[in-house]
């Protein structure tokens, strides 16, 4: 997997994120933790940029608000 896909995938998932709580602000420590999260996804194991984005969603809700 080259490092587009990844790209593509934190993209699509940080912006359907965002527009889920639009008050998440687009410069937020919780994009950093995403694109931590879904590089170890794909050391693990070899996913497409659907899935990938997927994962970075459900990664993104489970995060306590107050944390970030």
């Amino acid at each position: 997997m080259d490092d587009a896909v990844l790209k593509n995938a934190a993209e699509t998932a940080w912006t359907v994120y965002r527009a889920r709580h639009p008050e998440v602000d687009l410069f937020d420590n919780r994009r950093c933790l995403l694109e931590r999260h879904l590089l170890r996804r794909r050391e693990e194991r070899e996913s497409d940029a659907e899935e990938l984005a997927s994962f970075g969603i459900a990664y993104l809700c489970r995060l306590p608000r107050d944390e970030c």
